[in-house]
């Protein structure tokens, strides 16, 4: 498995629960959903830093 694959499938399932409760609770839902982002933006990194098929 790629590494950083699972940060950002999580980020991306943790995002979209933030964004889903932004209705009931706004402070709640944005902090869950900056959370998110950040895991998607870390796995995001780790999958192209981790990019060995890539040929110049």
């Amino acid at each position: 498995m790629r590494e950083g694959l699972i940060p950002t499938v999580l980020g991306t399932a943790v995002t979209a629960t933030g964004l889903a409760m932004r209705d009931s609770n706004p402070t709640l839902g944005w902090g869950i959903a900056g959370f998110g982002l950040a895991h998607l933006l870390l796995g995001a990194i780790d999958l192209v830093e981790h990019n060995h098929d890539f040929r110049y």
